[in-house]
């Protein structure tokens, strides 16, 4: 069990470093090509690119099941990872066509016919559309490469890659600025040259690494209908997913001008930002999660899902709290003018966060066992209604932040009751496990918004001294809340032997 902590925490730590360095330069490019493109052009660009990313539902269903396949596949005694690995590739291969087909055919009739795009824009958002569609195949054709790399826990590689991601959005950012084209297309092309050039680089790495990438292309039937069957039940999922977020873009472009999509599309971001370093630790832990329940330590499974589920939420908080008690001087650090309407927009999106967190942590026993079919019944049902619903608020006249309102009340009824009765009825957990892990959460945070909720009256945010204080007494009061009632006995000692092991190899004389 320690050595399976050590190597979560070194994946966790790799993964940590990759979207630190993506943090910063996101936040960074994301100011200088608002500046470039104008508020107008990025709302364009990232409507066109909801069109795309709802298009591409159908990938995310096969990637889903494809990770699983292959991490489940690892830890059997007898793997057949090569014909599982060619069988996706060949799988992807044409699912990325049948996309592409399907998606110019849909996205271009609603480019033309039902987006709200300025006339003397339109042959760019074209354009820019035609570009990511492109990119989409590449990407989807790549979901294998990054399934293989997460199975074999090399999350190293992620770290490595990222520095090469890193200059090439800076790249983009600088081409933007001194070049003379449309900055629309430009952005569009770029964009497309950065994420072709690091799949490939994915690539590489797979087939000089694992010798299952190359092997020949076979397609194995059996394999194939088991993923597909496992897929099948996902598809609802990520059309789901899909409904809710590019949905909503889409459906917000009908009834607001782009410099609303472009509000909505800065607070998703800031919200996806966060999400990804939550993602970084279930992309650590999740494999261990598979292959215990695969090598029938169910026991041992069933601890690490529930108590990483409360760990995750953790360092949500972690990160949450500061930037939701600092929210209006962090917005002008950031983006210097800041669009009407995002800070109530941001608030609500990091809340939602947190129950977003609990979501997806709860999702990983059900994903182990590969018994997804209530909840691919039930959760995209219930995250479907959002959009008919926000549609008929629309209609009725309601402002924009009301869909930010629905968003968050759908993620806690799936946090906090939907998804806590199917690990009970799929996984098999002892309900109340899975509720007192829930109270657990919920008491650290009362407990710890205490402090700062007491600075924040002494002290305002925009002032440095204001804002270095109140993010202090919010990462302290964290620190000493979760140290003092979050964390079990094991989990401290397991800590502090590490803390003293690291310290001993450094030669400061701490000794077990």
């Amino acid at each position: 069990m320690r050595n399976d902590s050590q190597r979560i925490a070194k994946n966790t730590l790799f993964l940590y470093f990759r979207m630190l360095l993506i943090m910063v330069v996101n936040l960074y490019t994301s100011r200088v090509t608002l500046n470039v493109l104008g508020v107008d052009d990025f709302g364009i660009y990232q409507t066109v690119c909801g069109v795309v990313t709802f298009l591409a539902f159908l990938s995310n269903a096969l990637g889903s099941g494809t990770s699983r396949f292959i991490t489940f596949e690892m830890g059997k005694e007898e793997p057949r990872l090569k014909e599982l690995f060619s069988t996706v590739r060949i799988a992807h291969l044409v699912l990325g066509v049948i996309i592409v087909i399907c998606g110019e055919l849909i996205g271009l009739w609603a480019i033309n016919n039902k987006l709200v795009i300025p006339a003397e824009r339109l042959n760019a958002a074209i354009f820019a559309f035609h570009f990511s569609m492109v990119a989409t195949f590449f990407q989807i054709t790549q979901v294998p490469y990054n399934a293989i790399i997460i199975a074999y826990e090399r999350m190293n590689v992620y770290a490595y890659v990222s520095i090469l991601e890193a200059i090439g959005n800076l790249g983009i950012v600088y081409l933007l600025d001194i070049l003379f084209f449309d900055k629309l297309e430009l952005y569009s092309v770029l964009m497309f040259i950065v994420i072709v050039t690091i799949m490939m680089t994915y690539r590489i790495y797979c087939r000089k690494q694992f010798e299952e990438v190359r092997s020949n292309l076979v397609f194995e039937k059996d394999l194939f209908k088991s993923i597909a069957s496992f897929a099948g039940w996902n598809l609802l999922t990520s059309s789901a997913s899909s409904l809710a977020n590019q949905g909503v873009t889409i459906v917000t472009n009908v009834f607001f001008n782009p410099a609303v999509v472009t509000v909505r599309t800065l607070a998703l971001k800031i919200n996806n930002i966060i999400n990804t370093f939550i993602g970084n630790f279930r992309t650590a832990v999740n494999p261990q999660i598979i292959k215990k329940y695969a090598s029938d330590d169910f026991e041992g499974s069933k601890k690490l899902a529930l108590e990483s589920t409360k760990y995750t939420y953790y360092l949500m908080l972690v990160i949450v709290m500061p930037v939701f008690f600092l929210v209006e001087p962090a917005l002008k650090i950031w983006l210097g003018e800041v669009p009407e309407g995002l800070e109530l927009f941001v608030e609500l999106t990091l809340i939602q966060g947190l129950f977003q967190a609990i979501d997806t942590s709860l999702y990983a026993p059900i994903y182990a066992k590969g018994r997804i079919k209530e909840n691919a019944i039930i959760c995209p049902l219930f995250e479907s209604l959002q959009l008919p619903i926000i549609y008929f608020l629309f209609k009725r006249g309601a402002p924009p932040i009301t869909l930010a309102w629905v968003e968050l009340g759908a993620y806690i009824i799936l946090a906090v009751v939907i998804k806590p009765i199917l690990v009970h009825l799929i996984a098999k957990y002892n309900y109340w496990d899975t509720i007192k892990m829930l109270i657990s959460c919920g008491v650290i945070t009362v407990v710890s918004i205490i402090i700062p909720v007491l600075v924040r009256i002494v002290l305002t945010p925009n002032t440095v001294i204001g804002f270095i204080s109140i993010g202090f007494a919010c990462e302290l009061s964290l620190g000493l809340v979760i140290w003092s009632i979050g964390l079990d006995k094991n989990m401290k000692v397991m800590l502090i032997q590490i803390l003293k092991h690291k310290l001993n190899s450094k030669g400061v004389g701490f000794y077990d």
